[in-house]
């Protein structure tokens, strides 16, 4: 029970977040971004979990990256190209695959999923007492 709090507290706090972060810059959002955003916050604390936070932050990043990044082509395929929703179209811009994903939009999100592993690392450290990663204590690290 402990572990399906856990999820849902990240998985609403990344949601909001992301949501609040496209309001913010586009000006609007779609509730289905709320629900990959929380997805995404999950994987960003669950992949560091999974290696007890010992991988390199750029490594933890890129792995949050290549995550989020595919599941931003699967949600834009069904929600743009299988149900016509269009969220979004990223056809205008350089290296981009279907107007679904593209290189400069996953230059974005590596800021995001750094801001997502500390966060999402320091609240389930401090929450729900989870392994500290060693870059909650940076005395350690030295």
């Amino acid at each position: 029970m402990k572990k399906l709090s856990e999820y849902l507290f990240l998985w609403a706090i990344g949601g909001t977040l992301y949501y609040v972060f496209e309001i913010i810059f586009r000006g609007f959002s779609h509730w289905s971004m709320f629900v990959l955003g929380g997805i995404c916050m999950i994987f960003c604390v669950q992949q560091g979990l999974w290696v007890h936070w010992q991988d390199p932050i750029w490594q933890q990043v890129l792995h949050c990256i290549i995550f989020i990044t595919c599941g931003e082509f699967i949600t834009g395929i069904l929600v743009n190209k299988i149900l016509h929703w269009n969220v979004w179209d990223y056809s205008g811009l350089p290296f981009q695959l279907f107007g679904q994903i593209c290189l400069p939009f996953a230059a974005i999100f590596s800021l995001l999923c750094l801001v997502a592993i500390y966060l999402g690392a320091y609240l389930s450290y401090h929450l729900y007492g989870e392994e500290k990663p060693p870059f909650l204590n940076p005395r350690k690290m030295v």
